[in-house]
């Protein structure tokens, strides 16, 4: 599977991977959260692989972009009926 459709299939999990990891860690910080987003994310996209084989140029810049990603579902859900009405 070539390195962009790999990448996407990420990205079509990360709302339910922040949806659960939502549940997992429901006391802990958003720090926290997004740790262990981005800790499944990496493993999911087998981020070592794809930089040994010289597809990700810039690790640091990717997991910045990955980061971003996950900001964004988590901002969009949260501007949803996701989100607990307060």
């Amino acid at each position: 599977m070539n390195f962009l459709s790999k990448l996407m299939q990420t990205i079509a999990f990360v709302p339910t991977i922040v949806t659960g990891i939502e549940g997992l860690f429901r006391d802990r910080s958003g720090a926290d959260k997004k740790n262990a987003a981005m800790s499944f994310l990496q493993a999911a996209l087998s981020m070592a692989e794809a930089v040994s084989s010289k597809q990700i140029a810039d690790e640091a810049g990717f997991k910045t972009g990955l980061e971003q990603i996950v900001a964004g579902v988590v901002a969009c859900l949260n501007a949803s009926v996701w989100a607990k009405t307060q």
